[in-house]
């Protein structure tokens, strides 16, 4: 069992990272504007936008990805089962505090 100090910095550091991501994503929406093209280079521009479309979904998606580890780590604090897989080693927590199985049980 964890001990209770231990659990509110884990939960901090939770939250902590979920108030970056949010805030992180405070300048991207103003970038999210109409984007005037210049007809002049349309088959250029359209595929550095594609890349740049292509690059932006990937990073949404591993912001996301992030964000639900985080969440489910914050859910298993909630639910007492930190941590209980097999005894996750406390230097791996401190690591990542998403880990939700030991190496043991990660690797296998």
């Amino acid at each position: 069992m964890m001990a209770e100090t231990d659990e509110s910095a884990v939960r901090a550091r939770l939250q902590s990272t979920l108030s970056e991501l949010d805030a992180g994503d405070a300048p991207g929406r103003g970038g999210q504007d109409t984007v005037a093209l210049d007809q002049q280079a349309m088959g250029q521009l359209s595929r550095q936008d594609a890349l740049l479309s292509q690059s932006m979904a990937r990073a949404t998606q591993a912001r996301r990805d992030i964000e639900q580890r985080l969440r489910a780590a914050r859910a298993r604090l909630d639910a007492g089962d930190y941590g209980s897989c097999e005894e996750i080693a406390p230097k791996r927590l401190a690591l990542d505090p998403t880990a939700a199985r030991c190496v043991g049980c990660a690797a296998g």
